[in-house]
Parts: structure tokens; C-alpha cells; sequence
């Protein structure tokens, strides 16, 4: 048995959820989440606590258990807490601004790149450091996509350590040419 699906997901105060047809409703003082149910997991509501099952043994059915209790648990944490990632951005003349929808980006390149900030992420920037953008959703996969795609503009590169990181990500570093001797000369 799936020690991960087997756990009751404990439902946080201010937190309702719903099974209707197949298609699990999560509301909190955040927002409110949805997510359609795969046809070999069922789930039942018991008191506060949520209890995800599967309907047979086979590989997917197993596979799918814990999946749909991790989701179901990641909704709750979203909707009552939210999610929040924060990347730095490392180098000379890289930054980033705000504006409205968009966040305009200063990364090198001979022009500045313009992301648009997709419905239910909250953009901010860090106010004593300007080259950190903090990211917050509900959403646990669209935070951390929206995060990815950032970071895939400029990934850090390992010689000098510049472009878009995560916050404390370690970039390992490389010695760069070495010096030519002068008995080659």
C-alpha cells in the first residue's frame, strides 16, 4: 500500500472541500483550486481530514494514489497559506522592474526582455534589495513554473556566476583560461 496516499490529508481551519462529480473543490481565504479526479482514485471527506483511495491494485492505480493525495494536500497549503518563491538576479546592469503586467528585465542582452506575469501570480521585489523578485500564488505548479521560466531567460553561467537564480541557489564555479607562460612566447 502507498505510504503517501494512505495519510489523511488534515483539512486547515478556514479551509472547506468538496468532492462534486469527480472534480475536487478546494476554497480558503486565499482563493479557491480545482483538480478532476483520475478514474482509478476516489476520495471521501471524513470530519476534517480528507482520505484519498484507490479502486484496484493495478500499477497506475498505485502510481496515482499518492499523486492525488499530494495535490489534494498542496491545494489546501495554497489556499490557506500560499506559495512563495524568490530568484536573484547576479550582474553588472541586470535588473528588474515592474510594470503593470509585465516585468521588464535588464539581463545583457542587447535588449531588455518583457515577461508577462500570468493570471494568479503576485509579483514583488525584495525593498532593500531590488535584484531579488519574490513570486507568491496559490497554485504550488504555477509558482514554480512561472520561477522556471524565469530562470530559463539567463540561467547562471559557471565562469563569473551572472543571470537569474534561485534565492541560495549554489552555482558551482570554473577556473576560467589560465594564464599563457611566457616561456611559450
Amino acid at each position: 500500500m502507498s505510504r503517501i496516499g494512505a495519510k489523511p490529508v488534515a483539512i486547515p481551519s478556514g479551509v472547506t472541500v468538496e468532492v462534486k462529480s469527480g472534480v475536487v473543490h478546494v476554497k480558503g481565504p486565499k482563493g479557491e483550486l480545482t483538480y478532476a479526479l483520475l478514474p482509478e482514485v476516489s476520495v471521501a471527506i471524513e470530519g476534517s481530514e480528507v482520505k484519498v483511495t484507490r479502486k484496484d491494485d493495478s500499477d497506475d492505480a498505485r502510481a496515482r494514489h499518492g499523486l492525488t493525495r499530494v495535490l489534494i494536500l498542496n491545494m489546501t497549503i495554497g489556499v490557506s497559506t500560499g506559495y512563495e518563491k524568490k530568484l536573484e538576479i547576479i550582474g553588472v546592469g541586470y535588473k528588474a522592474q515592474i510594470k503593470g503586467k509585465a516585468l521588464a528585465l535588464n539581463l545583457g542582452h542587447s535588449h531588455p526582455v518583457s515577461f508577462d506575469i500570468p493570471a494568479g501570480i503576485e509579483v514583488a521585489q525584495d525593498e532593500k534589495n531590488k535584484n531579488i523578485v519574490i513570486l507568491r500564488g496559490i497554485d504550488k505548479q504555477l509558482v514554480g513554473q512561472v520561477a522556471s521560466d524565469l530562470r530559463s531567460l539567463r540561467p547562471p553561467e559557471p565562469y563569473k556566476g551572472k543571470g537569474v537564480r534561485y534565492f541560495g541557489e549554489k552555482v558551482r564555479r570554473k577556473a576560467g583560461k589560465a594564464a599563457v607562460s611566457k616561456s611559450a612566447a
